[in-house]
């Protein structure tokens, strides 16, 4: 356990996991100075970050949405939150961390399905929902994480005992200088891993194996090969319950306990969620899709023969080519928006017609329009939220709302 008592600590980052940091650190003795490019309310000192200097700070903790800069990278000692709430952690348990650039979420949500239904109490959270550092204080029989690139950066010490990373595509490559620097963001998870802990790839995927093999752990691959039922459609579910099967492994979850949580788990809101059927047309929400990686898979996973897509947001500066090849094979049209929408309309115009909207109502009223019977009009942006949402869910919440309007017509 970090010793934090009269140490100076500064949070670089005042969102959630920031917030939560800062809170941790209070209470365990530490002054705690808070670091933000805006000005935002903090119980303590307070400074914007283009004056932030960490010259007498003992320990600087950073956010995972910020990117790195020079007096960061000056500073004594800089980690992420996960690796402040692994040193802080009053009570010791398990840990599995689920990465990769898509279907993080699911599986992270499935795994603490499965282990709570086997009667475990379970912390699940990370990337998705709560901070680790909130509940660092409380005693759990594992904990589970949704873990990011931009998390993984800065933890040094932190060790899961099972670490799975579900598959690695081109993202954030707006942050990132390549492809690898990214992977190996991702990878850091297996690290420090030793003979004790689990490492679960995809088989066949030679980058999440060379990451995996980073580390002293032993290796297991899953494929799209399930002996359940499952209630969450599309193939590439398949394969992520069976990630979620093989990080489980160790806990010794009876099969009953499997087959009942596999038959009823239903998903996450905006992760290919059936919104509305109208005129004979699927609308599918599926705002979580925010890089291409996510959309392709969407796409391909769609029961229906063609779709059209709605598309755009914030350019993550990858490549959009993969998005035209799945258009090809399962494209009726898309409907593009948002600051990518010039780059995406110049990588699909090849492919199927592309219109522009103004907004989600404007997208949703000519995805209508341009949809036959027996289609699917499929919200999987491949960009993030930020140009025109707070968020994903803010993004997928206002498509919602859009087809219900159309569908109160």
């Amino acid at each position: 356990m970090i010793a934090l008592k009269g140490k100076r600590v500064a949070v670089v980052g005042l969102g959630a996991s920031g917030l939560a940091a800062a809170e941790l650190c209070r209470a365990r003795g530490a002054t705690v100075v808070g670091v933000d490019q805006r000005e935002v309310a903090f119980a303590g000192e307070f400074v914007l970050q283009k004056d932030a200097r960490f010259d007498g700070f003992d320990l600087v903790v950073v956010s995972p949405g910020v990117p790195t800069f020079p007096a960061l990278e000056a500073a004594r000692e800089v980690i992420g939150e996960i690796e402040l709430a692994y040193r802080c952690r009053m009570h010791e348990c398990p840990v599995v961390a689920v990465g990769g650039t898509n279907g993080k979420s699911t599986v992270t949500s499935l795994v603490a399905a499965l282990l709570e239904a086997a009667g475990k109490r379970v912390f699940a959270g990370g990337n998705l929902g709560e901070p680790w550092a909130a509940h660092a204080d409380e005693r759990f029989d594992v904990v589970v994480l949704e873990v990011s690139s931009f998390q993984m950066e800065r933890v040094p010490t932190f060790r899961p005992d099972v670490a799975v990373l579900l598959n690695v595509t081109d993202d954030h490559l707006d942050r990132y200088a390549s492809f690898d620097e990214y992977a190996r963001a991702k990878g850091n998870c297996f690290a420090n891993q030793t003979e004790r802990d689990l490492a679960v790839v995809p088989e066949g995927d030679a980058v999440c194996l060379r990451e995996a093999n980073r580390g002293g752990a032993r290796v297991v691959t899953f494929g799209d090969r399930l002996d359940f039922d499952l209630r969450l459609a599309g193939a590439h579910n398949r394969r992520n319950a069976a990630a979620a099967l093989a990080a489980i492994e160790p806990f010794g979850v009876p099969r009953d306990v499997v087959t009942k949580v596999l038959a009823t788990f239903e998903g996450l809101p905006h992760r290919m969620a059936l919104v509305a059927e109208v005129n004979g047309v699927h609308y599918y929400d599926d705002s979580k899709g925010t890089n291409v990686g996510a959309s392709v898979t969407a796409l391909l996973g769609l029961r229906e023969p063609r779709a059209v897509l709605v598309a755009g947001g914030r350019d993550k500066q990858g490549s959009y080519a993969p998005l035209a090849d799945a258009m090809r094979a399962k494209g009726r049209a898309a409907v593009v928006l948002g600051e990518a929408a010039g780059r995406i309309e110049a990588a699909l115009a090849p492919v199927v017609p592309v219109v522009r909207a103004a907004s989600m109502d404007d997208a949703v009223k000519k995805s209508a329009e341009l949809a036959k019977p027996g289609d699917a009009v499929l919200l999987s942006p491949a960009c993030s939220s930020f140009d025109m949402f707070r968020d994903y869910k803010h993004r997928g919440d206002e498509f919602v709302r859009a087809v219900r309007s159309l569908e109160a017509r």
